[in-house]
C-alpha cells in the first residue's frame, strides 16, 4: 500500500539578546507585559507547544542561543522538548531533532573556517543538550553553497532541508528526498519543502484556521495519485509561528498531527524517521548562495536587496565586519600559529570551554600532543578565543535581515564586534579601533542620524 507522509519542520530560533556589557537582556517595550522578547514569545510559543506535546510529533531545530537562554529561564520546558526527542529515539531508533549552526549566521559569506567553527559548535552544543549525536542540521535561513554541504558532512551530518527554488531542476519533486553529489566523494541529502503548503501556513491564517478542512482540502490533493511510490511531503516554517505570530496555532499543529491527519490517512513522518525505509535514489544539484526567505539569494545579508528597500547600509556593514574579522584573524594566527600545528583546531573546539565541558588547559594539551603551556600564555589564549567568540557574533544574521541600522539587532553585532576589538587591545596590545572606526562611518540609518562608528565607539567608551 502507498504510503503518503506529512514533516513538519519547525524553525525555532532566538538571536543573542543579551547586552555585551552586563550579560542580560534589557527590558524591551514591544514585549510588554513580559520584559523582554525572550519571555514572551516562550509564553506564547515555546511553553504551549511543549505542554501540547508537538515537539514530538514534528521535525524541529532549535537554535543554540534560545536553548542557552531557556536552559536558565525555564530547564523544565527545555527538558520537556528534549524529552521529545528522546521519546523518538527509543521508539524509532532516531531522533526528530536537527541541530543548527551556533551564531545562526550566513554561512556563505564566511570564510571555510568560519564554516567548520559555526557547524562544530552546533554539534557540540546539540550532542550536550539532546546526549546524541545530529544526523541533520537546519543552515540558517537555509542559505547555503557546496562548501556549507561540504563541511556539513564531513562534520558528521547526513541531511538538511531546504527551499525548492534552491535546487538547479526548476522541476524538483518535493514529494521524495535527494542527494547531493560534493566533492571527494561526498553526499548530503535534501529533502525540499512543498513551497504551496509552507506559504499557507506561514502567510495565510485563513488557511489554517481548521486543521481538518486543511488537511483534507490543501494536504490531500498535493500528494500525486498515480504515483505508486511512497510520498512525503514537508512544510518549513519559523516555529515560532504556532503560537506567537498567529495565535492558536500551537493548537491548529496539535489537533493536525493527532488526529486531522489520521481521518486522511496521511502518516506523520520525520526526515530521519522517513530514511531508515526510504533509500535515496536521485541526485540533484543546488543553486549555491540561495536561501528560504530571500530571491535575491543571499543579497539581503550582504550588498542589501529590495526585499528591505533603502539598504545600502548593508553593504557597508558587511565589508566593515569582514575587515574587522580578517584584522582579527590575522592577530589569532600570529600568536597562536606559533604554538599550535592548527590554531584553527583550538577555536573549532572552544565550545567546549564555554559550556564547561572541558578546561581551556586540558583543551589545548589534548589538542597540542600532551604538552602544556604556561599560565602566562594560557591566558593569553583564554582572551584570543574570547576575541573569537566576539567574532564569530557580530556576523549574527539578524544584524542585516531588517530594513534599518537604527534597529537593536545591526546594533548589537556592532556591539559584540567592539567588545572584540576592545579585548584584543586589552590582552594583546593589538589596537584595531581607528580603523575599525574608520570603517564604520559609512554606515547610517536611514530614519535617523546613528551611524555604526557612534555606536561602536559609545559601547567602547562603555567597557574602557
Amino acid at each position: 500500500m502507498t504510503v503518503h507522509a506529512l514533516c513538519i519542520h519547525a524553525h525555532f530560533y532566538q538571536p543573542s539578546r543579551e547586552d555585551p556589557l552586563t550579560g542580560e537582556i534589557p527590558q524591551e517595550k514591544g514585549a510588554f507585559p513580559y520584559q523582554n522578547w525572550n519571555e514572551k514569545i516562550h509564553a506564547q510559543c515555546y511553553k504551549p507547544n511543549a505542554d501540547l506535546g508537538n515537539f514530538e510529533l514534528i521535525s524541529f531545530d532549535l537554535g543554540p542561543t534560545l536553548s542557552e537562554w531557556m536552559s536558565k529561564y525555564d530547564p523544565q520546558i527545555l527538558n520537556r522538548i528534549i524529552e521529545a526527542d528522546k521519546t523518538n529515539c527509543s521508539l524509532h531508533g532516531v531522533g526528530n531533532a536537527m541541530a543548527q549552526p551556533y551564531h545562526h549566521t550566513i554561512l556563505p559569506l564566511g570564510t571555510r573556517e568560519d564554516k567548520i567553527t559555526q557547524i562544530r559548535w552546533g554539534i557540540i552544543d546539540f550532542e550536550k543538550r539532546f546526549g546524541r549525536k545530529p544526523q541533520g542540521m537546519w543552515f540558517p535561513e537555509t542559505a547555503v553553497d557546496e562548501e556549507t554541504l561540504e563541511t556539513a558532512v564531513e562534520a558528521g551530518i547526513e541531511y538538511t532541508i531546504l527551499a525548492p527554488w534552491q535546487a538547479a531542476d526548476p522541476s524538483v519533486d518535493c514529494s521524495k528526498f535527494y542527494k547531493v553529489g560534493l566533492k571527494n566523494g561526498l553526499f548530503m541529502d535534501v529533502f525540499f519543502y512543498e513551497q504551496g503548503l509552507s506559504a499557507l501556513v506561514s502567510f495565510d491564517p485563513q488557511a489554517t484556521s481548521n486543521a481538518e478542512r486543511f488537511a483534507k482540502d490543501k494536504i490531500q490533493p498535493i500528494f500525486h495519485a498515480h504515483n505508486q511510490k511512497d510520498q512525503i511531503m514537508t512544510i518549513a516554517t519559523d516555529g515560532e509561528l504556532y503560537g506567537h505570530h498567529q495565535p492558536f496555532r500551537d493548537k491548529f499543529l496539535a489537533y493536525l498531527m493527532n488526529r486531522a491527519l489520521k481521518k486522511e490517512g496521511i502518516e506523520s513522518t520525520f526526515p530521519a524517521l522517513w530514511r531508515k525505509t526510504h533509500p535515496v535514489e536521485d541526485e540533484i544539484k543546488i543553486l549555491s548562495n540561495t536561501s528560504w526567505s530571500c530571491h535575491h539569494g543571499i543579497a539581503r545579508w550582504s550588498t542589501g536587496c529590495d526585499c528591505t528597500p533603502h539598504s545600502q547600509w548593508k553593504g557597508r556593514l558587511r565589508k566593515a565586519l569582514d575587515r574587522l574579522a580578517g584584522r582579527i584573524d590575522k592577530a589569532y594566527l600570529e600568536i597562536m600559529g606559533g604554538q599550535f600545528a592548527n590554531p584553527w583546531e583550538i577555536r573549532h573546539e572552544y565550545l567546549r570551554v564555554k559550556l564547561q565541558q572541558e578546561e581551556l588547559n586540558h583543551l589545548v594539551a589534548r589538542l597540542n600532543g600532551g604538552k602544556t603551556v604556561s599560565a602566562d600564555l594560557l591566558n593569553r589564549m583564554d582572551d584570543l578565543l574570547k576575541v573569537q567568540f566576539d567574532r564569530q557574533r557580530m556576523m549574527t544574521s539578524c544584524g542585516w535581515f531588517f530594513d534599518d541600522f537604527y534597529r537593536i539587532e545591526p546594533q548589537n553585532n556592532v556591539k559584540f564586534a567592539a567588545q572584540a576589538v576592545w579585548r584584543l587591545k586589552k590582552s594583546c596590545g593589538i589596537d584595531l579601533v581607528e580603523k575599525t572606526v574608520e570603517d564604520l562611518k559609512s554606515v547610517h540609518s536611514t530614519t535617523t542620524d546613528l551611524s555604526g562608528s557612534q555606536v561602536f565607539l559609545d559601547y567602547i567608551q562603555k567597557l574602557e
